[in-house]
């Protein structure tokens, strides 16, 4: 995301946080030139995605479940 520094002066704070939160860099435009600010340590996209509750049930029944009559193991061409 690209900020004028009048934008980021005015909501230093907010976007500061912004950045600790989604670890995602900004960037800013200065006389021209562009400014970034990155956060220290990147987040992965895995620590970032939301957790869902999608499994209807006892997850456990989905480790025991038997596949042998629907997956032969050999790639269709």
């Amino acid at each position: 995301m690209q900020y004028s520094a009048t934008r980021l002066r005015q909501n230093l704070y907010a976007i500061l946080d912004s950045v600790l939160e989604n670890g995602q860099s900004i960037e800013i435009e200065r006389k021209g030139h562009i400014l970034r600010i990155v956060p220290e340590e990147r987040r992965s996209i895995w620590d970032r995605l939301e957790e869902r509750k999608i499994v209807k049930g006892d997850p456990e029944d989905l480790v025991s479940m038997d596949w042998t009559d629907t997956w032969s193991g050999v790639a269709e061409p």
